[in-house]
């Protein structure tokens, strides 16, 4: 059956419609999807059914507020970020999951590692700093040539130890300097003394 100029036939509901009432797809030859709006839905949730065995529960949510697909509570669209690619604007998750999965993703990537080991460490080191030993220990340090994690310190200390950029030497010469052995004078005998070179 030939279609009229200007309409287009839906592939699932098999009807001609006109061109308006199909979604664009720039890929295919007409520029616009093979099937009617009307039927998008009910094939978005079939594949989701036969792929994944569930289907998105509907949810009844006030005007202003929205759904997060992770925690499943209903929020106001305060607490999401702005998305200008999705129909409300506003992320699919709220700004609560977004930081917990992007803390959690940081130490994946950085540091190969995962929230629960990093909190071990803590534990093991009784939750204080491994070189003050009186902060709590925040902050996860590692090696900048080999990327190994070497422990978990407070930010005072990992600041240092980067400052010192991981140098044995410059530390040794920190330590000599804090401990006056650069800077004090030496007393060789009685009214001679040698001025640190």
């Amino acid at each position: 059956m030939p279609v009229r100029a200007g309409s287009k036939r839906c592939v699932r509901c098999g009807e001609e419609r006109p061109r308006a009432a199909f979604g664009i797809k720039r890929s295919n030859m007409d520029g616009l999807q093979k099937h009617c709006r009307d039927c998008a839905p009910r094939g978005h949730l079939k594949a989701l059914s036969a792929e994944a065995g569930m289907v998105r529960r509907r949810v009844e949510v006030p005007e202003g507020h929205k759904l997060c697909t992770r925690c499943g509570e209903v929020k106001p669209h305060s607490g999401f970020h702005r998305n200008s690619s999705a129909p409300d604007g506003r992320n699919a998750r709220c700004k609560t999951c977004r930081a917990v999965e992007g803390r959690a993703g940081h130490l994946r990537r950085k540091y190969g590692i995962t929230e629960g080991e990093r909190d071990q460490m803590i534990a093991d080191q009784g939750g204080l700093c491994c070189i003050c030993l009186r902060a709590p220990a925040v902050h996860v340090d590692h090696c900048h040539k080999t990327g190994r994690v070497r422990g978990v310190l407070c930010f005072n200390c990992n600041t240092g130890v980067g400052l010192l950029q991981d140098d044995p030497d410059h530390a040794r010469r920190a330590v000599e300097y804090l401990e006056g052995n650069l800077w004090n004078p030496t007393f060789e005998a009685q009214g001679v003394c040698r001025q640190p070179s």
